[in-house]
């Protein structure tokens, strides 16, 4: 945790006397979703005309709807554009991850929305146009935005087609997570949120964005993880059949990604069959005793090793390249099992890094926050800035090192081009 009596302007401050050869941008940002941003009043009420939260998978606020005293979770945007500014800011995009007691605020001055920390200006905020298929429902009444909402300034299309998790309870759901808690706290804010979409639906709302949308180039399907059967189907079966049917009705239309566990070969082989083009198994933490420790159901049903050994197999099937595990940056020193110095920690996970680059996997990371209704988000802050920092250099470096190429279906890299707004991973690269 930072200290106390260093403001979050010095500590960024030092950062970048630390590192100097990490675009300045990125200290913004990675601070944000570390620890969130509030919205002013007039802040909201601007941000209410532009394209709101949709809540794809997980919750991303520090804190829960029921102590949103303003309702936020209805009217903050999905994303902030950071540009301008005394600092000369190039265009940054930032996942809103909404905290009353953060440093960081969006408010209106000069008539303006723009970004102050610790009262002061940074740059000016741009949100992103709703979108005109935002605006539309299905033939049942649903909104498009339950169905196919996007994120990465339009990007993505982010198709959750199962809401909740079958690693279920303290002693198997990995302690990061919140998508049962997120699932059960949006219906009682009473936001249409269907837990398993079905594939006429998901067609439905393609059908209507293919229609109205030219920004997005990717669709990625998920959902929680299915450990015995979920309507009659295993894992592999239930969530081949949204991109056989996506890749039927659109060929080609967009780049197909799919995020479920670390399957057997033969089960990977159907994803490819049906047209995916990217398979995320993601792996979450490196460090085998705290794999053990916060991916509990993950440990027991598959085991780290053979997750490992799995990656490995579906490279062999979708190329190394199209393999791309996610690890959440941040959990590694989570109280009370996780590293306590940030020097080890970055050890651990550029181990991981070095292990996957050096056979031609790219990982990429999701940038920790500590969701209250989850395990781990209760009663602690996430790992201090000094970590994503240094983790950012530990990745770029290895990357560079084994010369390998942009992960694929992400958009742009570089600072200023990149849309993936939940990490820096790209703003870097």
């Amino acid at each position: 945790m930072r200290a106390s009596t260093t403001s979050a302007r010095q500590e960024i401050e030092r950062l970048q006397s630390l590192l100097p050869d990490l675009p300045f941008e990125v200290f913004y940002k990675e601070d944000l979703l570390r620890t969130g941003v509030s919205f002013s009043e007039d802040a909201l009420r601007v941000a209410s005309g532009f394209k709101p939260k949709a809540y794809f998978i997980f919750s991303f606020d520090l804190v829960p709807i029921s102590e949103m005293k303003r309702q936020e979770n209805l009217r903050a945007p999905e994303e902030i554009l950071l540009e301008g500014g005394a600092l000369g800011f190039r265009p940054v995009i930032v996942s809103v991850r909404l905290n009353p007691a953060s440093s960081y605020q969006v408010a209106v001055r000069e008539g303006k929305l723009q970004l102050l920390l610790e009262g002061e200006s940074l740059c000016d905020v741009r949100l992103q146009e709703v979108p005109e298929y935002y605006k539309r429902t299905l033939g049942s009444g649903k909104p498009v935005t339950d169905i196919a909402p996007t994120i990465e300034w339009g990007y993505l299309l982010y198709l959750t087609v199962f809401r909740q998790c079958q690693y279920f309870g303290a002693g198997e759901e990995c302690q990061f997570c919140d998508i049962n808690e997120n699932y059960r706290q949006q219906k009682i804010a009473g936001r249409s949120y269907t837990s398993v979409k079905s594939v006429g639906e998901v067609l439905e709302a393609l059908a209507i964005i293919s229609e109205a949308d030219s920004a997005s180039r990717a669709y990625t399907v998920t959902g929680g993880s299915v450990i015995s059967s979920l309507r009659g189907k295993s894992e592999t079966d239930f969530y081949v059949q949204y991109p056989e049917a996506i890749e039927r009705r659109f060929p080609g239309r967009w780049i197909g990604k799919v995020v479920v566990q670390a399957l057997p070969r033969d089960e990977v082989r159907k994803f490819k069959d049906a047209g995916v083009q990217i398979y995320h198994p993601n792996y979450e933490v490196w460090d085998r005793r705290l794999f053990s420790l916060l991916c509990a159901g993950k440990d027991r049903y598959v085991g780290r090793d053979e997750w490992i050994r799995r990656i490995l197999a579906a490279a062999e099937v979708f190329g190394p390249a199209r393999v791309i595990p996610n690890f959440v940056a941040g959990i590694e020193m989570a109280k009370p099992h996780g590293f306590e110095n940030v020097d080890d920690a970055i050890a651990s996970t550029s181990e991981g890094l070095e292990f996957f680059m050096s056979q031609g996997v790219c990982p990429r990371f999701t940038t920790w926050c500590p969701e209250p209704i989850s395990v781990l988000g209760r009663d602690q802050g996430g790992a201090p800035l000094e970590y994503h920092m240094k983790l950012l250099r530990a990745y770029r470096t290895i990357h560079r090192k084994h010369r390998l190429p942009v992960p694929p279906g992400y958009g742009d890299a570089g600072i200023g081009r990149s849309v993936f707004s939940v990490s820096s991973f790209m703003d870097v690269l």
